[in-house]
């Protein structure tokens, strides 16, 4: 009888522990979104409009000349101009690689860049920093 008491237990901690961990997953997806939602907020109150393409950067991190030779396969077909670099600095290791495009900006459609843009740098050992636009840069 105690096995059954004690299988029920590792049980509910296996439960607990999978509804923490989606929690964290989900927190983590939400605050990336918001940074996503503010960028565009901030370009609105800067004059730029939802109708106008613009001209936005998309920055990345990978560990290797080899990542970052796969990372500009992967976007150049969908029309991204790439520029890749050797990190420096104090630290710094690795290739900096900026994608480039014109887009029109919605908050949805750049949460949705980002989101494919985070599992795409991971899926080549780097990360994903984000990205940036001007008013002045159509």
């Amino acid at each position: 009888m105690q096995w059954v008491y004690l299988l029920l237990v590792l049980a509910a901690l296996l439960a607990v522990t999978r509804i923490l961990v989606a929690l964290r997953k989900a927190r983590a997806q939400t605050n990336h979104d918001d940074w996503d939602a503010r960028l565009v907020k901030n370009l609105r109150a800067a004059g730029g409009n939802s109708f106008t393409a613009y001209e936005v950067d998309f920055f990345f991190g990978v560990p290797d000349e080899a990542a970052a030779a796969a990372l500009r396969a992967s976007l150049e077909p969908e029309g991204f101009a790439i520029d890749t670099r050797i990190m420096s600095g104090e630290g710094a290791s690795g290739y900096s690689l900026n994608a480039r495009k014109h887009l029109r900006i919605s908050v949805t459609e750049m949460q949705g860049f980002s989101q494919r843009f985070r599992a795409l740098a991971q899926q080549y050992g780097g990360y994903y920093d984000g990205w940036m636009t001007d008013p002045s840069r159509k």
